[in-house]
């Protein structure tokens, strides 16, 4: 399967080609333009925290518990995480009148909003692995997860450094070097339990960068 087969980036990109949607998407860059460029960035940014910290635990299936020191951890991250963030943006970040115009933010708009929708996609296919009833654990197939074994953690990166070429900060920058680290330490380990679990795992399959890493 490739990049415009029917489960690739293009298959969810083509859902947005009917006048309805693109439609909303005029809207939603005419409200970015209206509300301004620092806290359009906000905007962007609050989604995903709020959504793992609040969504995903009411959507996955009861399964192994998080360490409390590991959820201690991710809990100050995002804390100290969201307030460098929104300081960042709301303090100290200052652009131009035409910055939502500006290629740096389109391009890394564009790279936020493919990332998130890989992310979402990807933790939807891990979700819906196992049928009500069923025990073990499977292979995840579909999505970016034909080229990687990290498809949610490669959509989370690829999601925020959009994010810090969209606002051009240090802050954010930091930020999405942090996420690159950690997760893609996350998806070598779960490349690697993969590889030992299955024995027909894909070998082209990479780790979390397609064709790369």
């Amino acid at each position: 399967m490739g990049f415009t087969g029917d489960g690739g980036v293009c298959a969810l990109l083509r859902r947005a080609e009917g006048p309805e949607e693109r439609r909303l998407l005029e809207l939603f860059s005419y409200g970015l333009m209206a509300v301004g460029a620092a806290s359009a960035l906000l905007l962007c940014f609050i989604p995903m925290p709020y959504g793992r910290a609040l969504i995903f635990p009411l959507l996955i299936r009861a399964g192994k518990p998080t360490p409390f020191f590991t959820f201690v951890l991710a809990l100050l991250f995002c804390v100290f995480n969201g307030y460098l963030q929104g300081r960042s943006l709301t303090a100290y970040a200052a652009y131009p009148p035409g910055w939502l115009g500006d290629s740096c933010f389109i391009i890394g708009f564009l790279g936020w909003l493919i990332g998130m929708a890989i992310n979402i996609h990807s933790d939807h296919i891990l979700r819906n692995l196992r049928k009500p009833g069923e025990t073990g654990y499977k292979i995840p197939r579909g999505g970016m997860f034909e080229y990687v074994s990290g498809a949610n953690f490669f959509g989370e990166i690829l999601e925020w450094f959009g994010f810090a070429l969209a606002c051009c900060t240090i802050e954010s920058l930091a930020f999405a070097l942090c996420s690159l680290f950690i997760l893609g330490s996350r998806a070598r380990q779960h490349h690697k339990w993969y590889l030992e679990k299955f024995e027909d795992y894909p070998k082209d399959r990479k780790i979390v960068i397609p064709f790369l890493y």
